[in-house]
């Protein structure tokens, strides 16, 4: 089932006001930021060789999560950016690397020019809001979640904002995908039955692990090469 047009128009108004909101942000205060959320990622989400970590290119003023990437790739993960195949059907991703060459895609966002497609282990996911049980409000296409729907194993997904994105709810519907953690520069969370819960790095990292295990991923993410 489709959202409902008054959830629409919702969803629709608020992403208007949360991308402002971003994108009013005083440079200063994003530089901040973002040095913060970089550092949590690098302590708790160390995936290395074995791993492939999708990313996004930066939109709109969004945490740009590419150094962080490019540094996991020094400890062997292999990148990968999404590409948008059709409507209504999920992402496909392909192998990036700083220098690669690149082709426009939607939203004239910067896609691999004919490097091999990957499949990710884990996801880091930039949402416009985010809500208090890691439900995530998108730009509206629905490839995250449809993406999502269709991977086996799931990977981790780890979503990366700043605090002026959270918002009370999403109003989560059944098809959306809740994340497994969330970074701001205030701190990590992670979703637990109930909402979303503080954890330190260590307790973050523990549970990672414990969620690439089960679901069978290849390596624990504390792994270092």
């Amino acid at each position: 089932m489709g959202l409902t047009p008054e959830l629409a128009r919702w969803r629709k108004a608020e992403r208007q006001t949360l991308i402002a909101r971003r994108m009013a942000a005083p440079p200063a205060e994003h530089v901040r930021w973002s040095a913060a959320i970089e550092s949590q990622l690098r302590a708790a989400f160390p995936f290395g060789g074995g791993w492939v970590v999708g990313l996004c290119w930066p939109f709109q003023a969004e945490f740009d999560a590419r150094p962080f990437a490019t540094h996991l790739r020094s400890l062997g993960a292999r990148l990968a950016l999404p590409m948008v195949i059709a409507k209504g059907c999920p992402l496909e991703f392909r192998e990036w690397w700083p220098g690669v060459l690149m082709a426009s895609g939607v939203y004239d966002l910067p896609v691999p020019d004919g490097t091999v497609a990957l499949v990710p282990d884990a996801l880091l996911v930039p949402p416009v809001g985010i809500g208090q049980q890691g439900d995530r409000l998108g730009y509206g296409g629905g490839f995250f979640d449809r993406t999502l729907a269709a991977l086996d194993p799931r990977p981790l997904t780890v979503a990366h904002a700043f605090e002026l994105s959270r918002i009370p709810t999403t109003h989560p519907q059944p098809h959306d995908v809740l994340m497994d953690f969330v970074v701001t520069e205030a701190g990590i969370q992670a979703a637990v039955p109930g909402g979303l819960e503080a954890v330190t790095v260590e307790k973050c990292r523990r549970r990672a692990e414990r969620l690439a295990a089960r679901r069978g991923l290849p390596r624990h993410p504390s792994a270092r090469v």
